[in-house]
């Protein structure tokens, strides 16, 4: 499988450090993961987790605005993308059509493909407007996966809360993460 992240500006940098802290430990499952930052998706990971570890990173880094990333395109073999966190502007124009950038063209892709577009929503409370974009998104093919995280798992850290939405969003893709399942 061929995974494309996209991380945007909202808050919830934990979520995508959390998100791609997974996937470097799925590479039996994982063939390739490309990664896309918003403009103010850095700047928010260094606010929040107070470091830059995301230079760090053993993914291809593609920049917002370039429409030559494989998974811009439908012919690309990229199976799935994840945007996590989710901003309700991003939203707003994945559920306008709008494709202004290579999130936002990468989400129109996965839509028009048929594939796997799992969108981590992190905002509270929602509008109405939020509300008839997820229903606008969700009636397109693609899955809203609030970044609300369960317990019936009884995390021990706030990182492990997190991997209950992370560890939902990459099964949603069709990735074994071996997390939490009730009843099993």
């Amino acid at each position: 499988m061929k995974i494309a992240v996209a991380i945007t500006g909202a808050s919830g940098a934990l979520y995508a450090k959390v998100l791609l802290q997974q996937l470097t430990t799925l590479s039996e499952q994982v063939q390739e993961v490309a990664v896309v930052w918003s403009d103010t998706a850095k700047l928010v990971w260094e606010q929040e987790l107070g470091n830059q570890d995301y230079a760090k990173l053993p993914f291809k880094t593609f920049a917002k605005n370039d429409f030559m990333a494989p998974f811009a395109s439908g012919s690309s073999s990229y199976d799935a993308l994840v945007i996590c966190p989710c901003s309700m502007g991003t939203l707003g124009r994945i559920a306008g059509g709008i494709s202004n950038d290579l999130i936002t063209r990468a989400a129109d892709v996965m839509l028009k493909e048929r594939k796997k577009l799992v969108c981590v929503v992190r905002e509270t409370p929602y509008n109405l407007i939020h509300l008839k974009n997820m229903t606008a998104v969700t009636e397109a093919g693609g899955i809203i996966c609030p970044a609300t995280p369960s317990f019936y798992s009884q995390p021990q850290t706030l990182e492990d809360a997190v991997k209950t939405v992370t560890g939902r969003a990459l099964q949603l893709c069709g990735i074994e993460t071996n997390g939490f399942r009730w009843g099993e």
